[in-house]
């Protein structure tokens, strides 16, 4: 390994480690204490870094709590982007997410772990990472990701497409799914369907 590689790894590394300290600073304090009653300076001397470093690493204070499901928004592109060949886009996000709840995955919403359980209620217990995380899943729920990677078939639907919407959706992105090959679920649809209307 050349000089310029090891630095280069070695940086990455440390940005990793500092990444995980503040996160796990931020996280230990909102539980303690509180999301409010919390300041970003507290977070920032208990994971012994400026301010200006962690806002290097997280943008906002609510992303301090809620990275772990930004970290994980395009999860759902690479599921498909990596399915086998032959594999329809809902059957590899289908077997992903059983796969998940074997591991007992904490995203899955179906861990009984007490930390997991604190960190849920520290989660929905605070209007504004409510909000925030709506914002999350609203850029995942865009669609963006499918029209990147699952491909068209005959009639403009993916190889093996099968249709999600009116709630019979076979996995929790099957309305996402839909709508962003205009099955006709998502809001975008909604709205559409509201603004014709009017």
């Amino acid at each position: 390994m050349s000089g310029a590689s090891s630095g280069t790894g070695l940086r990455e590394r440390k940005k990793r480690l500092t990444y995980r300290a503040i996160s796990d600073a931020a996280v230990a304090l909102f539980l303690e204490r509180g999301f409010d009653a919390v300041s970003v300076a507290e977070v920032a001397a208990a994971a012994d870094v400026s301010k200006p470093t962690l806002f290097r690493y997280f943008p906002t204070k609510e992303d301090l709590a809620l990275h772990r499901f930004a970290d994980r928004e395009d999860e759902a592109a690479r599921v498909v982007a990596a399915r086998p060949a032959g594999v329809p886009p809902l059957d590899a996000l289908h077997r992903h997410f059983l796969d998940g709840l074997a591991r007992r995955d904490p995203v899955t919403g179906l861990n009984d772990e007490e930390g997991v359980l604190a960190f849920h209620r520290l989660l929905y217990g605070t209007p504004s990472l409510v909000a925030r995380l709506h914002a999350y899943r609203g850029q995942v729920g865009g669609g963006r990701w499918l029209r990147r990677c699952a491909p068209r078939g005959r009639g403009g639907s993916p190889p093996g497409w099968r249709r999600a919407d009116r709630g019979r959706a076979a996995h929790p992105r099957g309305r996402e799914l839909a709508a962003a090959r205009g099955g006709g679920t998502g809001r975008g649809h909604r709205a559409g369907r509201r603004g014709r209307g009017r």
